[in-house]
């Protein structure tokens, strides 16, 4: 199973939030090169991660990752 980010709306998601990537993965206790590849779709995630970042951005799991 692939958790994938779903690129624009994480990011916008992540924008509105008035969080920078750097500020995200402190929150999330990620480095900023991995939220990097996470917004690129370079990385997939765990499901523990996705469920910190959707908590984090206020998203349900559906509107911001394709599980594949």
């Amino acid at each position: 199973m692939k958790i994938i980010a779903k690129r624009d709306i994480f990011t916008r998601s992540r924008i509105i939030k008035g969080l920078s990537q750097r500020e995200l993965a402190r929150r999330s206790d990620l480095s900023h090169a991995y939220i990097s590849m996470i917004e690129r779709g370079e990385k997939s995630v765990g499901p523990a991660t996705a469920k910190r970042l959707c908590e984090l951005l206020e998203k349900q799991v559906e509107e911001l990752f394709n599980i594949e």
